[in-house]
Order: C-alpha cells, then sequence, then structure tokens
C-alpha cells in the first residue's frame, strides 16, 4: 500500500469582475488515498492571485522553510496566448507539488481549505482562527468542491493519472511511501496534520 497525491491544474477560464477588468481562473483537481486528506477526488477554482496569498500565508507559518516560488506575474498575460496559459499552470502546479511534498505545510489547515473547500480568501481565514460556526472539517465536507458528476469524475481521473497529458491539462503523479508518511502532534495553535480533518475536529486558532 502506497499513499499517492495526483494534482491537476487545468482548465483555464476568463471571468469578467467588471466592466472593465477580467480574470482567469484554474481549476485545481486533487486525487488521492492519503488520510492527510479529507477528500480523496475533489476540485476546487482558484486564480492567479489566490496563489500568492496562500503562499504569503504558508511563508507566515512556516519561517524555516525555503518556500517554491510561484510563476511571475505578466502584466500582459493573455488567455488567447496558448504558452503563457501553459507556462502559468504548469509553474502553479509545480509550487502546490512542492507543498505537498512538505510535512510542515501540511498541517495548515488553510492549505486544505485552499485546495478543498468553496470558501473565499476571507472566510478560509477566519475558518482557521476559529471565528466562523463551522470547523475546517465540515467547510471541507460540505463543499461542493468534492461532488463530482460520473462524467467530471471521468475527466479528471484521466488527466490525473496520464504523466503525459496533452494539452492545457498538465498533471502530476505524486507518490507517498507510507513509512515516510509524516505525523504532527495536536496542539492548542495548530491543527494536526490529520486529525483536524476529522469530524471530531475542534475550532482552533492559528498564529
Amino acid at each position: 500500500y502506497r499513499e499517492f497525491i495526483s494534482i491537476c491544474v487545468q482548465d483555464p477560464r476568463l471571468h469578467k469582475s467588471d466592466l472593465w477588468h477580467t480574470y482567469v481562473d484554474y481549476e485545481i483537481c486533487i486525487r488521492t488515498n492519503s488520510m492527510c486528506f479529507r477528500k480523496k477526488t475533489s476540485y476546487v477554482r482558484r486564480r492567479y492571485s489566490d496563489f500568492v496569498w496562500l503562499r504569503q500565508c504558508l511563508a507566515q507559518n512556516a519561517l524555516i522553510i525555503d518556500l517554491p516560488k510561484l510563476p511571475p506575474w505578466n502584466p500582459f498575460f493573455s488567455l488567447k496566448n496558448s504558452h503563457q496559459v501553459t507556462q502559468r499552470m504548469k509553474g502553479l502546479q509545480e509550487f502546490l507539488e512542492i507543498v505537498l511534498h512538505t510535512p510542515l505545510l501540511l498541517s495548515d489547515s488553510r492549505l486544505h481549505l485552499f485546495l478543498q473547500s468553496d470558501l473565499s480568501l476571507k472566510k478560509i481565514a477566519k475558518c482557521a482562527l476559529g471565528q466562523t460556526r463551522y470547523t475546517v472539517a465540515e467547510a471541507i465536507q460540505r463543499s461542493s468542491s468534492g461532488c463530482l458528476s460520473p462524467l467530471d469524475k471521468a475527466s479528471c481521473d484521466s488527466d490525473c493519472e496520464s504523466s503525459s497529458s496533452s494539452g492545457l491539462g498538465l498533471s502530476i503523479d505524486t507518490p507517498f511511501r507510507r513509512s515516510s508518511r509524516p505525523s504532527f502532534q495536536s496542539s492548542d495553535r495548530d491543527l494536526e496534520l490529520c486529525s483536524c480533518l476529522s469530524e471530531s475536529s475542534s475550532q482552533a486558532a492559528e498564529p
């Protein structure tokens, strides 16, 4: 038995925030058998600026870790430029892959909410601090991001399991040996790596 986490950053979409401004977001699809994740299959949409926020949060919680870099911000980024889109998705996916290889970062509840819930960034921060009526586990469980239709699930499975997927769907399969899975002691300040995502987890304040 080997643990694995498959990460796909795919399906870029253009949105209008108002009459003059647009932005692009991406689907993050996760398939895993790891006990560290509440949902074994999930997908959520996040934009580039959301990743910037996540990296800042992780940096605050793990000062001694050299965090991976995000792909550089490009003021001339265009969804019509397939090379730019592909390179950005590749960079975002590589960022997540390295983060999920780092045991200390996996203990941050904001990371799990970012990847497996529909919460906005503001609500993620409040939930992690115990300032919401719902726990981290409840937020993830109630999220519609893991409710895949058979068609969507088949598409996600295909993209994630292929190590050489073409087009704009990029995938990386990351095997984890069970013996190397990290464990964390619970504390009043941080949510434990795995138990924080169980039904019995309590609201905890993060530093």
